[in-house]
Parts: C-alpha cells; sequence; structure tokens
C-alpha cells in the first residue's frame, strides 16, 4: 500500500458497504490525505472500517444469491452439471484461483491497526471516547471474519497482525503457515479484543457491527473448529495427523483444543441465546407473508425479506438497500416471478417433521407416501410450518401487481431456462417480497439482507453444549422447544428421537454421518433443527466440512432427488411441456426414477449421470493453493515443494492436476 491512503466517495463507504446511518455524506472526500492526518477523528475511523465491510449476505448480483448458495448440497439443487461432484474434475489451478489466497482485506486491517493503535494510546484521535473504541473493536471483528473465511477454505494460514512491506525475506518468512488451531486461537483472541471495546448498540443501528457480533461470531468459530478438530482427528486435515503436510504440531492436544473451542462456543453462544430465546420474532403460520398493500401479515417471513430489519429483534446485522443512493439488488427479479434457478431437494423436504414432532416415514406421523402423487401443495400438508411458508407452491401469491392483484404461481416454473428453473418442483421462497416494482424492474430491489442473525446463537449452543457433554441440558432444552414452538412442531423433541431411524434419514441427509459413520439420534435431531432453521442461508456446505459427513459418498454415488412427477398429477397436466431427451430434454427419464432427477435431464455427456450421482473426492474437504503461491514463495523456482508454503493434502503442486485420495 501507498503511503497515502486512497478512500473512495463517502457514499459508497455507506449503504453499500452496509451502513447507511452516519453522517459522512456532508464531509470533503478523502481521497488525497496521509494517514497522519486521517485516523485522527472517530468520523475517520468510521468510515474507514465500513470499508473493509465484506460479510456474506444478500448482493446486487442476479439471481437468488444469497438464497441459492446451499445449491449443489442436500439442500438445494442448482442448474448445470456441478464439476465439484464429478470425480477428478476439479483441479489445481495455475493462476491466482479464486481470489481467497489473498491477503489485500487482512492487510487493510492491519493498516488500520498500524495507524490507529499507536495514536489511540497517545490521546491524538478526537471524538468519544466509546465511539474510538467501537470502531476499533469493529476492525477486529473484519479481521478475525476475514481470517475465518480463510479458515474454513483452506485450513493451515499464516498469521500477519501488521502490514507488510514489499521485502522479500520479510514477505516470505510472513508466509509460513501455522496450525489450523493456533489461528483459530488468533480469529478468538481478536474477537475478544472487539468484545471489549464495541458498544452493545452500534453507532448507526443494525448496520453496523455491535458487541453481539462479535459475540456471534465468536461461537460460530469456535463451533466449527472444535468439530472440525474432532470429525477430523487423526487425518491429514488436523495437526499432526497422518500425512498432515504442516512442520510444527508439537505441543498439539486434540482433545484440549476439541475442549478449548467447545467451551468458548458454549460461553459465547448462550450470552446471545439467553437474549432472543424469550423474544423469538412470531411466526404466525400463514402460508403469504404481505397482503396487497405489502404490509407484513406473518413477520417471521418478511424478517428475510423487509426494506427495513431494524426492529427485528432476532437480527443483529443487516444490509440496507436504498434506491436513491443507487445501492439496489436484483434478488427479486427471480426469487419472485420463476423459480430462481434452484429448488429444495427431496431429502431436504423429508427432514422437515409432521406437527405433531414424528419423522414422515414414522407410524402415525399422519403423513401418507401417496400424497405425493398429489402435487407439491399436498406433500407439505402437516409439516413444520418453516417447509410451508419458505417453499413457493402452486397458487402462492409471487408479487402483487399494481392494481392489487396477485400474480400467482405455476407449477410450470419447472420447465425454463437455467437462471429462472425451477429445479426440483420444490421452489424457495425464503427471502421473497411480494413488491410489483421489485418483481419487474432490474435494479430495483431494495428488501434487505440479513447479515447475523440470534437464532444461530442458540443452534450454536444446543450442538456445542452436546458434542461437549452428551446430553441435553437445561439451556438447550429451553432453546430447543422454543424454536420448535416458533415452528408450530410438538414441543418435545424426546418424541422425535425416540421414532428417529438413522437408516432412513441418511436416505436424505449426508449430516446423519460423520467420518462416514451413522452419528447418534440426539446429535442427528440437534443437527436436522439447525438445518431447517437456517435453511437457504448459506450454511450448509461449512456445515457438511467440519462434520465430515461426505467421505461415504467416496465411492457409493448419492443421487439427488425433487418432487415425484412421473405418476403424480403433474405428469398429464404438463405433459405438452415435457421433453425427455438424452440430449436436449428438460425432465429425467421415468426409466431413471419416478422424481425429478435435477442433474440428470440431460444425459448425453452427462458424467453426473454416468457416476449416478455425486461422488466426493477427500481432497476436498479444504481447496487446494493455487501456483501462483507457490511461484511467489518456492525457493527453488524448478521445484515448487521448496515453496514456504505447502499444499493442501490431496492436491499437487503441478497446475491442472486433479486430487488424491486423503485417508
Amino acid at each position: 500500500m501507498k503511503k497515502q491512503i486512497s478512500i473512495f466517495a463517502l457514499s459508497t463507504l455507506l449503504i453499500g458497504g452496509l451502513s447507511g446511518c452516519n453522517d459522512f455524506l456532508d464531509r470533503e472526500p478523502l481521497d488525497k490525505v496521509t494517514p497522519t492526518d486521517f485516523f485522527s477523528s472517530t468520523q475517520d475511523l468510521a468510515a474507514y472500517t465500513v470499508k473493509q465491510y465484506s460479510f456474506n449476505t444478500v448482493t446486487g448480483n442476479y439471481g437468488i444469491n444469497l438464497f441459492g448458495q446451499d445449491n449443489n448440497t442436500d439442500n438445494q439443487a442448482g442448474t448445470g452439471f456441478p464439476s465439484f461432484w464429478i470425480k477428478g474434475q476439479t483441479k489445481v489451478s495455475s493462476a491466482e484461483g479464486d481470489g481467497q489466497y489473498k491477503w489485500e482485506n487482512i492487510r487493510a486491517c492491519n493498516y488500520f491497526f498500524d495507524n490507529v493503535l499507536p495514536k489511540y494510546e497517545a490521546g491524538e484521535i478526537t471524538g468519544s471516547s466509546d465511539q474510538i473504541k467501537h470502531y476499533i473493536g469493529e476492525m477486529y471483528v473484519i479481521r478475525a471474519y476475514n481470517y475465518f473465511t480463510k479458515l474454513v477454505k483452506y485450513g493451515d494460514l499464516p498469521i500477519i497482525e501488521t502490514a507488510l512491506q514489499d521485502n522479500k525475506d520479510e514477505l516470505l518468512a510472513a508466509s509460513v503457515r501455522r496450525p489450523r488451531h493456533k489461528v483459530a486461537r488468533f480469529i478468538i483472541g481478536d474477537l475478544v479484543k472487539a468484545e471489549e471495546l464495541l458498544m452493545e448498540s452500534a453507532p448507526g443501528g443494525k448496520n453496523r457491527i455491535s458487541r453481539d457480533v462479535a459475540y456471534l461470531l465468536h461461537a460460530r468459530v469456535a463451533l466449527f473448529e472444535a468439530t472440525w478438530e474432532k470429525y477430523h482427528r487423526g487425518t491429514a486435515f488436523v495437526p499432526g495427523g497422518k500425512g498432515w503436510p504442516g512442520k510444527d504440531a508439537e505441543g498439539y492436544d486434540a482433545d484440549t483444543e476439541i475442549n478449548f473451542f467447545l467451551d468458548e462456543a458454549i460461553r459465547t453462544s448462550k450470552l446471545i441465546g439467553d437474549k432472543v430465546v424469550g423474544n423469538l420474532v412470531e411466526n404466525k403460520d400463514t402460508r403469504e407473508g404481505m397482503n396487497n398493500s405489502l404490509a407484513s401479515i406473518n413477520p417471521y417471513y418478511t424478517m428475510f425479506c423487509d426494506e427495513n430489519m431494524e426492529g427485528y429483534s432476532e437480527i443483529l446485522m443487516w444490509k440496507r438497500f436504498d434506491k436513491g443512493q443507487g445501492v439496489v439488488n436484483n434478488l427479486q427479479m427471480e426469487l419472485t416471478r420463476n423459480g430462481g434457478g434452484s429448488g429444495w431437494t427431496r431429502g431436504m423436504v423429508n427432514s422437515f417433521l409432521m406437527r405433531n414432532g414424528l419423522p414422515v416415514y414414522a407410524n402415525n406421523s399422519g403423513y401418507s407416501e401417496e400424497w405425493e402423487k398429489q402435487g407439491v401443495n399436498k406433500t407439505l400438508e402437516g409439516r413444520d410450518s418453516r417447509i410451508s411458508i419458505f417453499t413457493k407452491m402452486p397458487g402462492d401469491v409471487n408479487f402483487y401487481k399494481t392494481d392489487g392483484t396477485p400474480d400467482l404461481c405455476k407449477i410450470d416454473f419447472i420447465f425454463g431456462d437455467a437462471q429462472s428453473l425451477a429445479t426440483t418442483g420444490f421452489m424457495v421462497k425464503k427471502g421473497k417480497h411480494y413488491s410489483p416494482v421489485m418483481a419487474q424492474d432490474h435494479d430495483a430491489g431494495t428488501s434487505g439482507g440479513i447479515v447475523f442473525r440470534a437464532t444461530e446463537a442458540m443452534l450454536i449452543y444446543m450442538e456445542a453444549s452436546y458434542e461437549k457433554n452428551r446430553r441435553v441440558d437445561e439451556t438447550s432444552d429451553k432453546y430447543w422447544r422454543a424454536l420448535r414452538r416458533r415452528a408450530k412442531v410438538n414441543e418435545d423433541y424426546n418424541v422425535t428421537i425416540a421414532a428417529t431411524q438413522m437408516a432412513k434419514e441418511a436416505e436424505g441427509d449426508w449430516g446423519a454421518y460423520s467420518k462416514g459413520v451413522l452419528i447418534d439420534e440426539t446429535l442427528y435431531n440437534i443437527r436436522r433443527e439447525r438445518r431447517n432453521e437456517l435453511c437457504a442461508e448459506a450454511y450448509r456446505w461449512d456445515d457438511l466440512k467440519r462434520w465430515r459427513s461426505m467421505d461415504q459418498m467416496a465411492n457409493l454415488p448419492y443421487r439427488v432427488e425433487g418432487m415425484l412427477y412421473w405418476g403424480s398429477v403433474y405428469e398429464q397436466q404438463l405433459k405438452d411441456k415435457c421433453i425427455v431427451d438424452p440430449k436436449e430434454g428438460n425432465m429425467s427419464s421415468k426409466e431413471l426414477g419416478n422424481y425429478i432427477l435435477p442433474y440428470e435431464k440431460v444425459t448425453e455427456n452427462n458424467s453426473i449421470a454416468r457416476q449416478h450421482g455425486f461422488l466426493f473426492e477427500t481432497a476436498n474437504y479444504l481447496t487446494p493453493i493455487s501456483m501462483a503461491t507457490f511461484r511467489q514463495t518456492a525457493t527453488n523456482p524448478s521445484d515448487f515443494s521448496t515453496s514456504v508454503v505447502y499444499q493442501n493434502p490431496g492436491w499437487d503442486y503441478q497446475a491442472n492436476t486433479s486430487a488424491k485420495p486423503v485417508e
């Protein structure tokens, strides 16, 4: 970074960076200000920190973006042929890769600390002391978040706490990867600092980081690392495990680390969970979330699509969109008018309990497989309200027209182009608004985006507590009953546990496994609750990785299914639109099965069809580091293995090579 710091126009720092409530717009642009002059006031600190916000939430991209990030898992099916699930298709990149093994964001954080902390300690920053501390705390959260994103993706990482100079020796020394448990402890250390500095209520409201955001991220990181180290124990993905490529695992004790992280997850998640458990957003159990005046008729539904999310008790932080500021999304264009290129899998749908608390396959559940023949609406009858509320069914309102009349959903959406296709027939409704403007105009989306939701903390506590103590304690009991009560499901989770058959659950839920072995019924149902509550909120892939839930798919393919088509009412209703053809088909053939197979509608030159479903290469629990990194860091340019940065397990130091099995 040059000695002079470039700050973009402050209007983009605000709403585009997740803020919108600090009065920066009336300040002159700071495009040629030296660090000496710049980091001198609370306004400077606020402007710089908000520019570094990079949290995963709704974006301006086309499509259903955040609500489609679980595509190509056991929860949701996307379009096309996902190469990740095809043996040998994922390869080591020769270029800069996907941009994630880069350090610009972390360097920006370190640059802030290098310049701000000395000034803070010397009392040279003007403004409210509480606000000064708050913005420093924000930056610790931002660095922690960026580091965590990389930890999930790559595992072991360098730990860098200062903005490095353009000196080769210094850069090489700093590039050495540290064991993942040390990285995770470093991240938690940043969050502890943040918790001591942040205000309970952030300046600018919930568009900015607060203390509770730090606590929730703290709990998320701790649970991830605890379960990763538990379920990957002894493998090359954990320090000291067989084939681990690192060098300094001395002193690593798995039990100590796992218990430390579980304790941290339990402690910090309870701080949030206890606040929200008695104040969950109300679920009025209505199929529609808004009336034709666009007023909420079900707060639980509108919490995920409202233009102003400030008043929802569960939301700790959200992203505001404002057409007047030119900050908009295109989310509703696809989510509202059609299927959005996504859909719940049959496995996902069947994971939702009947309202009496019984799995669909259990005796006396009240469910009948014959209902599938009658279509989506009947299939979801009597279920946990979360699947009926957040599934767009035929006859549901897509949006209200300008005259107040409804535009209605049709099952025809199972046919269409890739972007608009309802891939499985079970259409995602979570996050959908009802506005005619958002539905029909490009760049007109102003529905907000959740960044952090407090309910996650309740789920973290339930899981971490059970992983640590192998029992459902009083706090978990309270949290679990509250979530089921809101979902309109029998509160007594013991009824569910007693009726759970793990072999049945495993048919549609990868989370039934860890290390290729079925888990116990109680833990499974805790995982089920997490799956159901957080559906389409971009948690699933990370959960499956930390649970080590794909080992069984190394040689046993998993075939993704959607709704029943052949033999259902839809077969006759849609026969004029249905094309079964190995080259140009829009529906999987009856010979392959009666359910929609979203990835096998075209079978010619289709590797997924050839494999009979998804296959998983264990090396994919982590992402390979690209050759660009090794070219820059190898001491011998002709031997990339001499780099101070080692490659991840199962991947080679040669570009365009495929993964090898990891034990």
